[in-house]
């Protein structure tokens, strides 16, 4: 018993010192996520296959699940079948692991159930995922030449830095309780991308909305047959009390 309760703490820690270990220099921004809007999800899923597919596969995600979102078999064809000629296929990267690990010191983390995999006490997957994607900057002392706020030190570099642009984060570095402390002061543009900000952070949370429907694309379908089955229970249960009560009336 005393083993299993030492194993036991010592998995909370090592989970502990994990979050912390990806603790970021800024607080995460509420992703706007609407699984519902399909012009949105397919906007994400054409960010997901242009940028992110050449080095993350979504390994339990077929191509032809996107019917779900309102693209047809031809649709997926012409402008998603990248690393795939078939449609029933999964999405699966085209880059060698092997070639992966040297590159970026990690193999790339499979996406399929990455916004759900992400959620933490600073918020949710998707939150996490908004905020990484839009707090990139220049940092030479990286290999890659990027960093991050929310994941200090990540092995990745910035896959859609043409569409935002090119900055320098502005940090300060304070005391706090007797250590040295870095804080976030704001940005310092390097080069303007071919979006604006908005258009970025519009185009970033299209690509989290389709990354948070890939986690769970039956999700929607789930609610609306739990809210029928609500329903359904709701006028039985009104339909038993009645027939109970004409059953027992006379029974004294």
């Amino acid at each position: 018993m005393k083993k299993l309760i030492l194993t036991l703490v010592a998995a909370l820690g090592i989970a502990g010192g994990a979050q912390a270990a990806v603790g970021g220099l800024v607080a995460l921004d509420k992703a706007p996520v609407d699984t519902t809007n399909q012009a949105s999800l397919q906007n994400g899923a054409k960010l997901f296959v242009n940028y992110c597919l050449g080095c993350h596969s979504a390994a339990f995600m077929r191509f032809n699940r996107l019917k779900d979102i309102g693209l047809s078999d031809q649709e997926i064809k012409d402008n998603l079948l990248f690393t795939t000629d078939k449609v029933g296929e999964t999405m699966v990267s085209a880059i060698d692991p092997k070639q992966a690990k040297s590159w970026f010191g990690a193999n790339p983390p499979d996406l399929t159930v990455i916004a759900r995999s992400r959620a933490g006490a600073g918020g949710s997957g998707a939150d996490y995922l908004y905020t990484f994607l839009r707090t990139f900057y220049r940092d030479d002392t990286k290999a890659t030449g990027w960093n991050n706020l929310v994941f200090p030190s990540v092995g990745m570099p910035h896959a859609l830095w043409q569409l935002q642009g090119e900055r320098r984060a502005i940090l300060e570095t304070v005391e706090v309780h007797g250590q040295n402390t870095q804080v976030f002061k704001g940005w310092e543009t390097i080069s303007q991308g071919t979006m604006s900000t908005q258009e970025y952070d519009q185009a970033v949370g299209d690509l989290v909305n389709f990354l948070q429907w890939m986690g769970e694309p039956a999700q929607n379908t789930r609610i609306r047959v739990g809210v029928g089955v609500l329903i359904f229970l709701g006028i039985f249960i009104l339909i038993a009390w009645r027939l109970n009560a004409a059953f027992w009336k006379d029974v004294k």
